[in-house]
């Protein structure tokens, strides 16, 4: 079976047979492959292995190819985000992350979906996620040694958050109210004291549009350098957003 040639696969990299490993990695994706019942999962962490023994055989183009099929799983999630299923493209997220822990695209989706899953679900978002898959430690830490622990081989699945960017839901949840209150003093003119509300919702979770609403208060204040450093914090976390952009432009002109 897949699961068989993957324990084996393991086996042979703990001992340093990576041409072996990778062989056993490769037929197991074949059979998953020819049974039509491949999940993005499990095909993940089969590549993420087979990667591994590429690395450590110095096939670098190769270990990037395997690297690479990746994406797949990423591109579901970015489908079930815009079908707005967030738990589902959570799972997928936090799925990528936990088998290449350097991919930023996984992180901010994790960050995404966290925040629409409270706002969607309350505190208790997490109670109503389905399993995510448990990706062996092995492929957690970009391309080391694959570990005999399957996934799922009776281990809970790993709904806690990793990495220090994911804060605790009652942090996110104030973080939340204090942008609200921010955005109920725009409406009144007073954006003095939303820029304060702002930064203090800023402490608590970095949030593009936490940014670009503060630049927004700069520009009206005529702090034209804070808003221009808002804006660049903003693309940090999503280059391509149109009101960072746009708000940043008018920051720099009146900058000169």
């Amino acid at each position: 079976s897949p699961g068989a040639l993957r324990r084996a696969g393991n086996e042979e990299f703990r001992r340093g047979q990576y041409g072996p490993a990778a062989e056993l990695y490769s037929r197991a994706l074949a059979q998953l492959e020819a049974a039509g019942d491949a999940t993005a999962e499990e095909r993940s962490v089969l590549l993420a292995n087979r990667a591994a023994c590429h690395l450590k055989d110095g096939a670098c183009s190769l270990c990037v190819a395997d690297c690479t099929r990746i994406k797949p799983l990423l591109r579901r999630a970015a489908a079930y985000e815009a079908l707005e299923r967030y738990s589902l493209a959570y799972v997928d997220y936090k799925t990528a992350l936990q088998v290449d822990c350097s991919v930023q695209a996984a992180y901010d989706g994790v960050n995404r979906m966290t925040k629409a899953l409270l706002e969607k679900d309350g505190v208790n978002w997490r109670q109503k996620l389905p399993p995510i898959p448990t990706v062996p430690v092995s492929a957690q830490t970009r391309w080391s040694i694959p570990s005999a622990q399957a996934p799922g081989a009776n281990t809970p699945p790993a709904t806690a958050p990793q990495g220090e960017r994911d804060q605790t839901a009652a942090g996110m949840e104030r973080a939340r109210r204090l942008k609200e209150e921010g955005n109920e003093l725009v409406k009144k003119g007073n954006h003095k004291k939303a820029v304060e509300k702002y930064s203090e919702s800023l402490q608590l979770n970095q949030e593009c549009a936490t940014y670009t609403n503060r630049a927004l208060c700069y520009l009206a204040l005529k702090q034209y350098k804070e808003a221009a450093q808002d804006c660049t914090e903003a693309l940090k976390l999503d280059p391509k957003n149109v009101k960072a952009l746009y708000r940043r432009a008018q920051a720099l002109k009146e900058l000169k």
